[in-house]
Formats: C-alpha cells, structure tokens, sequence
C-alpha cells in the first residue's frame, strides 16, 4: 500500500456524466480572443498590432521574464483588436482578438522536431518556446519547473488523479492517447536526466488504467504506473507527493526540496506533441459538465474559444442553472459570462443547478471540528475564519494561512455552511497587507 495524505474528502465524483464521453474536436470560432496572461508570472507582452494577418502557431504574444511562456494564436487570421477584454478570474486583461480566416495556415516555424538528436537542453528550448505551462489548472510555465529542478530531484511524478468531480479531460486523453502521453513522460524524463518516473493515476480510471499497462514497454522505460486510491484533494501537488513518496513539502517550501517534480497528464502530452509536430500550446480539452448540461461533453478546443460556444456544442443549458464555473466545483471560477475565453488553464466549465446551492442565509459554526479534521494541510479553517473576520493579520499568519491551497475540503463538510474558502482567501490579503 502507498502512503497517504493527512485529511481528504469523499464528494460525489459526478464523472459518470461524461466519463465514457470520447473526446470530439470542436472547429475554431469566427473570433478568437487570446488573453496576454494565461500563466503564472509576468503578462505577454503583445507582439502583434490591429490589422496583421497572423498564421496558425506565429508568436503573438512574447514572454518577458524567466517565469513566463510566449503566447500563440490558435488560427490564422487577421488581428481585429489588442485590447483589454473579460478573462475567466473576472478582470479584462489584454487581449489580441483575431478574425479566423478558416484557412488553419501553419506557421513558417511550426516543424517537427528530430526526437533522437535532442539534448536536454533542447528539449527545455522547445517547451518554453511552445508556451506550455501546468496544463492541470496551475499554469506555472513548464520549462521553469523544469530547469528550477534540474539537479535536486530523483522523482518525476506525472499527476493524472484528475480527483476534483466531473473533470474527465484527463481521463479521455489517457484512454484515447496513451501513447502521445507515455512519449510526453518520457522527454521530461530526458529533459531531467532522470531514469525513472511515477505515473499517479486513481482508481476510479480502469478503463485507462488497463490502456495504460497495455502501452508500457517491457520494464516501463523507468515509468512506474500507480493506482491511487480515490479521494479528494490526491491530485493536489504536496498530497500526490505525500501519496506516492511518503515526503512531506515543508510548509512554504517546493516540490524539488523533497526531490521530486510533478507534471500534469496534459501536459505531458502537450509536450510529446510540441516535439513531434512543432505545434505549440494553442488548444487543449475541455470537459464540458455538470447537472445543468444538456449532453456532457469533451471538447478539444482552441483557446480563445468563447465559452458560449462550448456549451452549445454540448447540447446547451438545462435545467434551472445559477452557476457556470470555469475548472472544479471545488476549486474553479464561478463566471458571469459566457463570453470569457478558454485558456491554457481551463480544463473543465461546468453549469450547475439551484439544487446544488450551498448558500445559506445565516452561516453558523456548531464547533465540530470537521473542517480540522479533513484539512490536508493540518491547518485550524475555523480559527482562520475567525482572524479574517477580526482582520487580525499577525493571527492568519501565525496560523500558515498562506498555506492553504483553497482547496474546499472545509467547506464542504462544514454542516453550518461556513464560506471557509472566500474566508480564507480575503485572509490571505489581510496577512499579506493588501486589504
């Protein structure tokens, strides 16, 4: 048996719904609109003006620092606008929105790569200049985990526990593409200098688990498959790693302290992809759920794709919906409009019901201390609670308030319907000064 992490929660998992869902390929828009920041670190600096035509894959948004990833557009066409425009975390950001010319014109520099010539070093090259970043959710460019970890790690995980419900994206490209996935792990591996990897699938995938063992190479090349037990929140970076290793990331510390990296399933394939075929990260699968769609869906999709759009490929709305979340119920972005964009991050856009509204008028703790109980960081979610509300900043940070990975377990099983989450969020400015 594997170790495990502290807590966790056992929701419904809704996968049901589009588990068995094969992924289909959504044709791009009229209008795609591209967001200068879809990552972790410095804004996209624009790279192209009202009125250039632009190619499938061409550059239009250029990195400008280390802990960044350029940006691409998902068509060829011409650039309607640079401007601020409404982003899935509910701010406009700078956006370059392009007229798709329906022509899918490759890019003179998108070619594929000679696989065996590549030295790590290249391998490196080719994912920062493809813009890939943390395909999970996350969205920390690629290559900086890569390179911040080269030297100081034996363990490579790949995270496809996929735990949050209704998410299936993962699942579909592990069962439809294991292969394109198998081959991604394998150039990290080479882009690490490491000799072996672990692949954390959990139980409730059998069907790609079964694809999986079937693909492996005799003795695995180094890739371990491990079947984890299903629960929330697994695929949560220092859980999976407390999960597969036994370590435990220090509080404030990283991955590579305890020797280990992790990348998401996507992302491997992202990355397998960008070296086969020079295509960089301009479209990814969406999971498109939830009791308030019509047909459940798994849409490959450019980003900059509307949301609108991948809703109605999903046989539209039904039902009495009062929330859209771009990601996880437990961890996602309510919207308050479909004309957001898909970026790199969206791995799930779920409609849910009136019926599954938590909100209660007058929110009251009855001190049962479930919500300690379930934390998988071991932090005290009602104390933390209690700081915001008083405002007490030395409070929240004595209490590691910066810790928390906001990943809903508290709030979930609080029988008096605490809003922990937003609690601890507004806490987190309060520690840090900013409210």
């Amino acid at each position: 048996m594997s170790p495990s992490f502290f807590g966790g929660i056992h929701p419904d998992d809704g996968k049901r719904l589009a588990s068995n869902s094969a992924i289909e390929v959504l044709p791009p828009p009229e209008q795609v609109v591209i967001p200068m920041s879809m990552h972790i670190g410095a804004e996209c600096v624009p790279a192209v003006k009202k009125g250039d035509r632009v190619l499938l894959g061409q550059v239009i948004g250029e990195a400008p620092s280390f802990v960044s990833a350029p940006i691409h557009s998902s068509v060829s066409g011409v650039v309607a606008a640079v401007e601020p425009r409404l982003h899935p975390n509910g701010r406009n950001v700078l956006s370059v929105v392009i007229s798709n010319d329906g022509k899918d014109e490759y890019y003179e520099g998108v070619a594929p790569h000679e696989e065996d010539a590549l030295s790590p070093s290249d391998i490196i090259g080719i994912v920062k200049a493809a813009g890939i970043v943390g395909m999970g959710g996350a969205a920390f460019p690629t290559h900086a985990k890569i390179s911040s970890a080269l030297g100081r790690v034996d363990t490579m995980i790949v995270n496809a526990a996929e735990c949050e419900p209704y998410i299936t994206a993962d699942h579909r490209i592990l069962l439809e593409r294991p292969d394109e996935v198998l081959a991604g792990i394998r150039l990290l591996m080479r882009a690490l200098g490491l000799d072996r990897a672990v692949l954390a699938v959990e139980a409730n995938k059998a069907d790609a688990i079964k694809a999986l063992k079937e693909k492996l190479r005799p003795g695995g090349d180094g890739i371990r498959l491990l079947t984890l037990k299903t629960r929330y929140p697994q695929g949560a970076e220092k859980q999976l790693i407390q999960t597969v290793t036994g370590r435990q990331v220090p509080l404030g510390g990283l991955p590579a302290d305890v020797g280990c990296v992790v990348f998401n399933a996507f992302t491997c394939w992202s990355v397998n992809r960008a070296v086969k075929t020079g295509l960089p990260a301009i479209e990814r699968v969406v999971t498109v759920s939830g009791p308030g769609i019509a047909a459940p869906s798994n849409l490959l999709c450019r980003i900059g794709t509307p949301v609108e759009r991948l809703i109605s490929a999903a046989g539209g709305l039904a039902g009495e919906v009062n929330k859209i979340i771009m990601g996880g119920p437990m961890m996602g972005n309510a919207i308050y409009s479909t004309e957001v964009p898909v970026v790199k991050g969206t791995n799930s856009v779920l409609a849910m019901t009136k019926e599954y509204d938590r909100h209660v008028e007058n929110p009251a703790c009855i001190r049962c201390g479930r919500c300690v109980a379930v934390c998988p960081m071991r932090l005290q979610p009602l104390y933390l609670y209690i700081c915001e509300r008083k405002g007490d900043a030395a409070g929240l940070n004595r209490l590691n308030v910066s810790d928390c990975i906001e990943c809903g377990s508290c709030a979930y099983i609080c029988p008096g319907r605490l809003e922990l989450v937003q609690s601890i969020r507004s806490g987190k400015a309060i520690a840090r000064g900013k409210k």
